[in-house]
């Protein structure tokens, strides 16, 4: 055999080895790896040699995964702070993912301007700005009148709040109502003679350069197909164009269990209403919360049901597949000592930083009310088409659910306020709702309305 040959016959394959060695690869390629990998892989993977773990601890893999996991709005908008500035991003990541508190500030209103009490209204942050409508007051008497107040640099101190005429819907309490790009979408509610409505609402706001904000209405044009009128029902977005109901209360009382997709994919003039039917639904409840956590998912929790319970259950509706399905997530709570949030009806349910579902206040069937926090991790659920009899409640539950302390000026106890996220999720907007008053030798109990607004900060 030629001398050459043999030589490259015993060299080659260690040559060819070499080559193939991952510390060979180039680094953008391994990031082009890392980036889609879960958390748990990428930590494994650092654990190789040295320079694998260069690789999968610097700063530009983390920031990618960042991204990734939480979006672009939610980074740049957390950077303002110089503070935080100065973490690395595996730091970062690490400390939104074991969040343990939050922090509340009460914010005043300019001039001594500020809505009036009220609960059961409509709270959304769109355009940098929080729209506030509607809702229940004294007297039994239901409010028609609609408040912006643009978050600046100063949102810690105060709000200047402004009374806007935009043509509004009629006066209404316990309407749903999401953002979907810069326009807001009502449906639904019941009026000051306790008539349940299911007229469908598109609003657009704009936002001058002196942060004069105008908000104009536009009923849509529905024709046959819409859902039931009713009131105190859930609602949110989903797949960022579309919104998704479920239950409340219908004619004479009755409270629903059905659910119903708006699809506003082709423009407001072309919106749509359709029912959507599974094989396994929530039972019939109002007062409980529908929560988008990304993709073609969402998260309903708590509520009253047809005895006048209480509830705390949990379901996941995913519409991504052929067939829509809802699946409840069991958790014992004989298991779980103080693991889970006790049953709540009037609560809010707000997507925060870190893909996680914020719960706050509500009350209980004897009417106390709470002022507990508590997030709920979607992440923990280990397979969105795996059935609800085939998880270990047990385990399951302790990583979905987590106990959140208060710091700051800690709200009252209330339910039936509303709450919102700004476009982070680092800071949540709590307003109104009923809470404990003083009870005065005429009044049969110490109900009151609520008119504070409080800024509720995620802790890192």
């Amino acid at each position: 055999m030629n001398s050459s040959l043999k030589h490259r016959s015993r060299v080659t394959p260690m040559a060819e080895m070499n080559r193939t060695f991952i510390t060979y690869i180039t680094n953008e390629h391994i990031f082009s790896i890392l980036q889609l990998l879960p958390i748990d892989s990428i930590l494994s993977f650092a654990m190789t040699c040295k320079k694998i773990k260069a690789l999968a601890f610097s700063d530009i893999l983390w920031e990618s995964v960042f991204r990734r996991d939480w979006g672009n709005s939610s980074v740049d908008d957390l950077f303002i702070s110089s503070q935080e500035r100065t973490l690395s991003w595996k730091l970062l990541y690490q400390k939104v993912s074991q969040m343990g508190s939050v922090s509340c500030f009460i914010l005043s209103g300019k001039d001594g301007v500020f809505p009036t009490p009220r609960a059961s209204h409509s709270l959304n942050f769109i355009l940098g700005c929080l729209v506030l409508f509607g809702g229940g007051c004294e007297g039994g008497r239901h409010l028609d009148d609609t408040w912006v107040a643009y978050c600046g640099n100063d949102v810690r101190r105060a709000l200047r709040w402004q009374l806007i005429n935009s043509g509004t819907p009629t006066g209404r309490f316990g309407q749903s109502c999401i953002v979907i790009d810069d326009a807001l979408v009502l449906f639904g509610g019941i009026n000051d003679n306790g008539i349940r409505q299911n007229d469908t609402w598109v609003g657009h706001v704009t936002r001058d350069e002196k942060l004069e904000i105008k908000l104009s209405w536009i009923l849509l044009d529905m024709g046959r197909v819409a859902p039931p009128p009713r009131g105190a029902h859930a609602g949110c977005c989903i797949d960022k164009n579309k919104m998704v109901i479920h239950g409340g209360i219908g004619l004479d009382g009755l409270r629903l269990s059905d659910t119903w997709l708006l699809d506003l994919s082709n423009g407001a003039r072309s919106a749509s209403w359709h029912e959507i039917v599974t094989l396994a639904s929530p039972p019939a409840r109002s007062g409980h919360t529908l929560t988008w956590i990304g993709d073609t998912h969402v998260i309903l929790f708590g509520g009253r049901g047809t005895g006048y319970e209480v509830l705390n259950d949990i379901w996941l509706l995913s519409l991504g597949g052929k067939d829509p399905e809802w699946v409840e997530l069991i958790c014992e709570l004989s298991n779980i000592p103080e693991g889970v949030p006790l049953p709540r009806v009037g609560h809010s349910a707000t997507l925060i930083l870190g893909g996680r579902v914020l719960i706050y206040g509500g009350e209980d069937m004897y009417r106390h009310r709470k002022n507990d926090f508590w997030v709920f991790d979607p992440s923990a659920v280990p397979a969105i088409k795996m059935r609800s009899q085939t998880l270990d409640s047990m385990r399951l539950a302790g990583k979905m659910w987590k106990r959140v302390m208060a710091e700051g000026n800690h709200p009252n106890c209330r339910s039936f306020h509303r709450a919102c996220a700004d476009q982070s999720g680092c800071r949540v907007y709590i307003f109104g709702g009923m809470v404990d008053g003083v009870v005065q030798p005429a009044e049969p109990s110490g109900l009151r309305f609520d008119g504070e607004l409080y800024l509720v900060e995620v802790v890192l």
